[in-house]
């Protein structure tokens, strides 16, 4: 037992002199901690700042110069980007250079993919008859030509088979600022599968198993005459025209 004691007391010695000697060395402040946490904090908030999550979706802006970005720099950006974009003669990328003065956040290859889509569902939207999604893409006048158009050929008892296939090509072919309204014209070449039946079913025009090549010209506008109209995205088709 005595023995024991002596064993059982080195040990409480050796475990006391081991804690002593870990508090005074972790247990002792330097005084560079909180500036090292503070320095590492800061770069934390600068590479978030730089570099968002990647569960964060950076909207682009539509009032002028991008947050923290004169509006010099933006602007200089944006013709850049129309510089490089390719496929433009010099008139159309002058009256694009003059749209992005007025709105730099404005992309030619962001505005194509939208008219693409912009295009098929107007194309699809009259075949069908839809006024709710054409009201929503034209403006009154091109609207109100195609409800005519649709309205006599429900008169008639007509109905368009179509079948969208896909765009073959869209091209930038004329571009200006007028009145504060930025106006792009787009020459749309196009495949789609139609054909016109009458009350009965039987064809009066088009072939339903044949794929036909479709040009269309359009053009759209949309007002960047100021931040508050800037902030609205959405064009709308003003005209149309059948190619030369």
């Amino acid at each position: 037992m005595d023995e024991f004691n002596v064993f059982t007391l080195v040990l409480l010695i050796v475990a006391v002199v081991v804690i002593l000697k870990l508090r005074s060395v972790l247990g002792r402040r330097t005084g560079d901690e909180e500036a090292r946490l503070e320095r590492y904090r800061a770069e934390r908030r600068q590479q978030g700042a730089a570099t968002p999550p990647d569960n964060v979706v950076a909207i682009p802006r539509r009032e002028g110069a991008p947050a923290g970005q004169p509006q010099e720099v933006a602007v200089a950006d944006a013709e850049e980007r129309i510089k490089e974009f390719p496929g433009l003669d010099a008139e159309v990328r002058s009256g694009l250079m003059e749209i992005a003065r007025l709105d730099p956040a404005f992309e030619p290859e962001v505005f194509l993919r939208g008219a693409r889509q912009a295009y098929e569902m107007i194309v699809t939207a009259f075949a069908e008859g839809n006024r709710k999604i054409l009201k929503e893409l034209l403006n009154r006048d091109v609207y109100d030509g195609f409800v005519r158009a649709m309205s006599e050929r429900e008169s008639r008892g007509e109905q368009v088979d179509q079948s969208f296939v896909g765009i073959n090509k869209a091209d930038i072919v004329e571009s200006e600022v007028k009145g504060g309204d930025a106006n792009i014209t787009v020459r749309f070449i196009s495949q789609l599968i139609s054909a016109t039946r009458d009350k009965a079913g039987a064809i009066l025009s088009g072939d339903p198993q044949r794929v036909k090549d479709v040009t269309d010209i359009w053009t759209f506008s949309r007002d960047i005459s100021s931040p508050k109209a800037r902030a609205n995205p959405n064009w709308r088709l003003i005209a149309t025209q059948s190619p030369a």
